[in-house]
């Protein structure tokens, strides 16, 4: 047996938790691999049945999908921890009908709005920008707290090399 008898209780607890949490990484790997499997699998799909098509976009939001008004085919299709997740929702108008659309993270912020784009979509979901008539602005970007402090301390640290320097320089 690998617990001696006469091991301590505090080592034989440690060893415990540490063979449990140990059996928790290899689980947690084992599945992260399957679900890259699977994402890489429905990317090709993605990209397979994708098309490029010239559209106006109205509005877009972060919604929970009850509340955007989608099909209700669309609805039902949607994983159930989805369904209350708030995702990028896209009003556009495409030829003469006006749709709601699901765009990728990557791509929703960069979607200006009240502007004709074109985009690659694959069903109702947007999945790259092709081509933006026009100037754009760039979003501006939320810098975390940890970003913030960093080049608060960066620049004080530059000030006082600053005054320093211009300290010497007077003597």
């Amino acid at each position: 047996m690998i617990l001696a008898a006469g091991m301590p209780l505090a080592v034989k607890i440690v060893l415990i938790v540490l063979g449990v949490i140990l059996a928790i990484l290899v689980v947690l790997v084992i599945v992260a691999q399957k679900m890259m499997k699977k994402q890489e699998a429905s990317q090709a799909q993605i990209d397979a049945a994708s098309q490029v098509v010239s559209m106006l976009i109205i509005d877009k939001k972060r919604m929970k999908v009850k509340d955007a008004n989608m099909p209700k085919m669309i609805v039902d299709q949607i994983p159930k921890y989805m369904k209350f997740a708030k995702l990028p929702i896209v009003k556009a108008k495409i030829g003469p009908r006006v749709m709601t659309l699901i765009a990728d993270e990557k791509v929703f912020d960069y979607l200006p709005v009240k502007t004709e784009v074109k985009v690659a979509i694959s069903g109702m979901y947007i999945t790259e920008i092709k081509h933006i008539r026009g100037n754009v602005e760039m979003p501006k970007v939320k810098k975390s707290f940890f970003k913030k402090m960093q080049e608060k301390a960066i620049s004080r640290a530059t000030e006082k090399e600053d005054t320093s320097k211009n300290n010497k320089k007077k003597k």
